[in-house]
């Protein structure tokens, strides 16, 4: 730390009790000073020769108190005061980072200027801001803390304004002239290294850009917003680093951030923080994780910023979701009202439509227009990877909410329509969401259950999927023909046959099904939860390592690579595994025949199709007698 020593006369102060300084002299004193509930006995003369406020005052006095003066309102109290009175003294005084700013404000209420008398306080102080102060790291940081107490003052003399430009001026510095004793955390190293002397040797160590992070976190969030604005107004800074800085100043001044909650106790402490931060973000993609700035949403929602703010990231968070995390999704709502979600899902339906406004933007803007947005925007940021990984995200997150209990339907087959548009290869995830829907809301209608289900496409399911569909008690009857079909399909296409005629695989789905129930698996409880136990996992696996088996025998066979035996075995398999599952059916199409009512909906062109509408059935499981 930077000093300067002032005067070379020993102090000669001395205290009477907590209340009372006096100048030890043989000279008997003639003033009075009241600063506070401090009372100063002193001589005119060194003070009257160095202040131009003290020679008004005495000038203005009369009567018996024409001796006493009063100036309690003297910015930096007794202290800094009783330093300008050894200065007029000439008793060493000591000037520091910690009381040069009080010092300042105090000689500039006193008057003490060059006019008064040549090499004046506020000359000798001005120096050492410019030639020690202002040059130190550490000293500006310092400094501009302790200006806080002395505004409106400290704020008039441009000391704040003069300490930012010094430590925003540092930070643009190239890191090769930056010390690194200066910013090194110490702790850390030691953590790193033990006491070794040899590998902490400071000097040897490389800078990294974000080295100034750590230390304007010890800033207040108003003076930290000036340091940062003038960072970013040189321009020199990348955005990214000046991003890494921000979130190092978050997780440092908002407790509880990583987890996602602040406490009660700290919210009006907080909002500001959380509204400052926002606002300084960098315009750049990228800058900051989408991770971070979910956070950042969450702190915003638990401090209730305002509406902007909230909005601000919203947009920000759109334009990089592909970056997300399930668990960064998962934003609790807020606490108390009863029947509330337990996830805030109108916030992530905001999120996911920002994302997908970005097409919309390219599409109806000018042509002009959308040039300018594809150069101002990097690469690929809606490419068809960034839309399948938003696709699945969306997928994987509507499992979570899904067993949420008040979670409304409406929410669900929103949220989930939304990304129905982006082409998914495969649609297990989206059958993993419902099925957990599905178990969770047991009293849902049956019409409910044909709108949820709607939402995925059963030609999109995998081999694993489509067992556990036939297992599933949980859904209606037509989506357990669509995949035993879309099955019966794929099974003969990798055997060489042609695409099976929809009418007769229901004649063979009803000779073959004679005497079985599906209601008869019901009182198993054998139905796949979808987060499976390692033993019915094990399970699936085998069933579909089966079926590649004899699909792959069956491509030996078109490649005449086969013996005949081998083959008969493996297509024998095939067929076996496929009529297991056609059993399930059988209680469907054996009473068929006494319900005349329904009959007129099981046309084999409505099996055959992808998109048919849900089975016209009683709520019983075990009463179910036509699919329409």
């Amino acid at each position: 730390m930077k000093y300067m020593k002032l005067g070379s006369k020993p102090d000669s102060f001395q205290t009477d009790g907590n209340n009372v300084r006096y100048a030890a002299s043989e000279l008997a004193t003639d003033i009075i000073i009241n600063v506070g509930e401090v009372k100063f006995y002193l001589h005119k003369f060194p003070l009257l020769s160095k202040s131009t406020l003290l020679q008004k005052l005495v000038a203005s006095g009369n009567g018996d108190n024409s001796d006493e003066v009063d100036i309690s309102n003297i910015p930096g109290g007794p202290a800094s005061f009783e330093i300008c009175v050894k200065f007029c003294y000439g008793i060493t005084v000591t000037l520091n980072a910690y009381n040069v700013v009080a010092a300042r404000c105090t000689a500039e209420y006193l008057g003490m200027h060059e006019s008064v008398e040549k090499g004046n306080l506020i000359h000798k102080i001005e120096v050492f801001l410019t030639s020690c102060i202002f040059r130190s790291w550490k000293d500006s940081i310092i400094v501009v803390q302790t200006t806080k107490s002395l505004l409106p003052l400290s704020e008039d003399l441009k000391v704040v304004s003069r300490c930012i430009d010094a430590i925003a001026t540092k930070t643009c510095v190239d890191v090769s002239r930056v010390d690194w004793s200066y910013t090194y955390n110490r702790k850390k190293l030691q953590e790193e290294n033990g006491d070794d002397p040899n590998l902490n040797d400071l000097r040897h160590r490389s800078v990294p850009m974000d080295w100034w992070a750590e230390d304007l976190c010890e800033l207040e969030i108003d003076l930290y917003r000036r340091v940062i604005m003038n960072i970013k107004t040189s321009a020199v800074v990348p955005s990214d680093v000046i991003g890494e800085a921000l979130k190092t100043y978050a997780y440092m001044r908002l407790p509880g951030l990583n987890k996602g909650m602040i406490k009660s106790g700290e919210m009006l402490k907080s909002r500001p923080v959380v509204d400052t931060i926002v606002w300084l973000l960098p315009a750049d993609k990228d800058s900051v994780s989408t991770r971070f700035l979910l956070k950042l949403m969450k702190a915003a929602l638990c401090v209730d910023a305002v509406d902007m703010v909230k909005a601000q990231l919203i947009q920000r968070i759109g334009q990089q979701l592909e970056g997300a995390s399930i668990n960064d999704l998962l934003i609790l709502s807020a606490e108390g009202e009863k029947g509330e979600t337990v996830y805030d899902v109108d916030t992530i339906k905001t999120i996911v439509q920002e994302f997908l406004m970005q097409d919309q933007i390219i599409d109806t803007a000018s042509p002009e227009v959308a040039q300018e947005v594809l150069e101002i925007r990097r690469p690929g940021i809606l490419s068809d990877a960034s839309k399948l990984m938003v696709a699945k995200m969306t997928d994987a997150y509507l499992a979570e909410i899904a067993k949420d209990h008040n979670l409304p339907l409406s929410k669900f087959i929103e949220l989930a329509d939304m990304v129905s548009g982006i082409p998914r290869p495969v649609h297990d995830g989206l059958y993993r969401a419902i099925d957990i829907y599905l178990k969770e809301h047991p009293g849902i209608s049956k019409s409910e259950r044909k709108r949820i289900c709607k939402l995925m496409d059963c030609k999109k399911l995998s081999v694993d999927a489509c067992m556990h569909v036939v297992q599933n008690e949980r859904l209606p009857l037509r989506v357990l023909v669509q995949v035993l079909f879309n099955e019966q399909v794929r099974v003969a296409a990798s055997s060489g046959c042609s695409t099976p005629d929809p009418h007769r695989s229901i004649r063979d789905l009803n000779c073959d099904s004679r005497g079985s129930s599906r209601s008869a698996t019901t009182n198993q409880e054998e139905e796949l939860d979808p987060a499976a136990t390692a033993e019915e996992l094990r399970a699936l696996k085998r069933e579909l390592a089966s079926l590649r088996l004899s699909n792959g025998v069956a491509t030996m066979e078109r490649n005449g690579e086969s013996k005949n035996g081998v083959d008969r075995a493996a297509i024998g398999k095939m067929k076996g595994l496929l009529k297991s599952k056609k059993k399930i059916l059988t209680k469907l199409w054996s009473s068929k025949g006494g319900h005349g009512e329904n009959s007129g909906s099981d046309s084999p062109e409505s099996l055959g199709s992808a998109n048919f509408d849900e089975a016209k059935c009683t709520p019983s499981r075990n009463r179910r007698y036509s699919v329409s």
